[in-house]
């Protein structure tokens, strides 16, 4: 959103490097317990499936589509002199860091509604990314919301919750998306939820109940961090159960165990705060591990794909 071009880069066709693979790009509807069946009428059959739903995601389907969108970002950004900010997790912070060293001469607000910023690290983390911003000029205000309809085209002053009034000439909002999981209560899986919307699985990662049927990512009820970067150790775990379940059973299935919880949050281009299990480092010593490149080269590179052309 700050600078266009780097999505050429990051927006990757499935179909680039699933070569043996056939990739349909409707909605899941329903499963049974041989097929899953997508709204376009397709009937899929399965003998070994994977849910990995995550979040609900309305950004626009098409790789097209999606470098439009962040070009017109990008642009709605270059035409503002202040900009709001709404969420004060992963996604906000990390977007109100990039506008402020990029574009230092705008206004930027950022409002959360939790009592810190980061909630789902530690203190100590969160207060260096607070203190980081701060350093920046960006404003945050804690413990409030912002009614975003309060503001018109003609009348760019949006009121919080604590009664302040904040100008800015454009918005983003960056809130946790609610899980992609509601489409599972009309299918065989419909008792596979939590109380929270989230799929139970065992150690091996099947969904409970099922022999066949894996869950990974965001989706799934394990007590931990939701980052990519854990989505991926869980597809790790789903492929070689996947893999000796083929083989007829003969090797010892790989269990899932939560490792220690660890977060880089990228404060613009050089810098970084980490938390990792026994010390907390801001700066560009972390920025190092993923500020520069965000871990698309290394992205690209596991996929078969050039790390540095499109």
């Amino acid at each position: 959103m700050v600078e266009p071009k780097f999505a050429e880069r990051t927006v990757i066709n499935h179909k680039s490097y699933l070569k043996q693979g056939r990739v349909v790009t409707s909605p899941a509807i329903g499963i049974t317990e041989s097929d899953v069946i997508t709204q376009d009428g397709s009937v899929i059959g399965y003998d070994y499936l994977v849910i990995a739903t995550g979040h609900n995601d309305l950004f626009p389907k098409t790789r097209q589509e999606k470098l439009s969108h962040y070009q017109a970002e990008y642009e709605k950004i270059k035409a503002s002199e202040s900009v709001l900010i709404v969420g004060g997790g992963p996604s906000g912070v990390e977007l109100a860091a990039e506008i402020a060293v990029d574009f230092p001469e705008k206004k930027v607000t950022l409002v959360h509604k939790g009592p810190r910023l980061l909630e789902f690290v530690g203190q100590k983390a969160a207060d260096k990314a607070s203190d980081w911003l701060e350093s920046k000029k960006v404003e945050v205000i804690l413990n409030q919301s912002v009614d975003l309809s309060s503001a018109s085209d003609g009348n760019k002053t949006y009121r919080t919750s604590g009664g302040e009034t904040i100008h800015a000439d454009c918005h983003f909002l960056c809130v946790g998306k609610p899980l992609s999981s509601q489409w599972l209560n009309g299918t065989v899986l419909k008792d596979s939820l939590d109380g929270k919307g989230r799929v139970m699985v065992d150690e091996y990662l099947r969904i409970r109940g099922q022999s066949n049927v894996f869950a990974i990512g965001d989706i799934t009820n394990i007590p931990e961090m939701k980052q990519g970067y854990i989505a991926e150790s869980h597809a790790n775990v789903a492929v070689k159960n996947i893999k000796v379940m083929m083989s007829g059973g003969k090797k010892k299935m790989s269990t899932y165990k939560p490792g220690s919880e660890m977060a880089i949050v990228s404060l613009g281009r050089k810098d970084s705060v980490a938390q990792f299990p026994f010390v907390t480092v801001v700066g560009c010593l972390p920025g190092l591990i993923k500020s520069k490149d965000l871990f698309v080269g290394k992205t690209r590179k596991t996929r078969g794909l050039n790390p540095k052309l499109v």
